[in-house]
C-alpha cells in the first residue's frame, strides 16, 4: 500500500513539473500580421486611398481616383483601433470591389510574451475566418476572446468605411 502513495505521489509531481514547462518562442516578430502576402510595413499611419490597380484581376481602365464607385478597383481600409482589456486592435482591410481579399492587423496587444503567444496563432484564424465570411461574422477564437472582439470591431469599422 505505501509503495502505491509513493509512486502515485511521483507520478503526480512529474506531471506537474512536466505541465510547468513553458515552449520555447522566438522573439522578434514583426508587428503587423497579414492575411495574404503583406509587406511588413512599418509605418502604421492609416494611409488609405492608394490604390494597386496593377494588382486587381479585372477588368482594367477604371480610374484610381474614384475609390468609391470602382467596383473593380482594389483599396485599402482602416477600421478604428478598439480598445480591449490588453490593449488596442486595429485592421486594415484590402477590398478588390466588395470582396475583401486580406486582412492586415496593424495593431493588436504585444505587452508580455502570453499576448504575442495568444496572437500569433489566433490573428491569423481571424484573417482566414473573415476573408472566408466575407464580413465581419465571425467566430471568436478559442483563449483570444478579447483580442477576437477587438478584431470583430475594428474590422467591421472598416467594412463600415469601405460602404460609406
Amino acid at each position: 500500500m505505501r509503495r502505491a502513495v509513493v509512486s502515485t505521489a511521483a507520478t503526480a509531481a512529474g506531471i506537474v513539473l512536466l505541465l510547468s514547462l513553458k515552449p520555447h518562442q522566438a522573439t522578434g516578430t514583426g508587428p503587423v500580421i497579414g492575411s495574404a502576402g503583406s509587406s511588413g510595413s512599418a509605418g502604421s499611419s492609416g494611409s488609405a486611398g492608394s490604390s494597386g490597380s496593377g494588382a486587381s484581376g479585372g477588368a482594367g481602365g477604371s480610374s484610381p481616383s474614384s475609390g468609391t464607385d470602382a467596383s473593380d478597383a482594389t483599396r485599402k481600409v482602416t477600421g478604428d483601433a478598439a480598445n480591449t482589456r490588453y490593449g488596442p486592435v486595429q485592421v486594415e482591410v484590402t477590398l478588390a470591389g466588395d470582396r475583401i481579399t486580406a486582412v492586415d492587423v496593424l495593431r493588436y496587444p504585444t505587452e508580455d510574451r502570453r499576448d504575442r503567444e495568444i496572437n500569433t496563432y489566433a490573428l491569423p484564424l481571424l484573417n482566414q475566418e473573415a476573408i472566408a465570411a466575407q464580413s465581419a461574422d465571425v467566430d471568436v477564437v478559442t483563449g483570444a476572446t478579447y483580442t477576437s472582439e477587438g478584431y470583430i470591431r475594428s474590422l467591421q469599422s472598416a467594412l463600415d468605411k469601405a460602404k460609406g
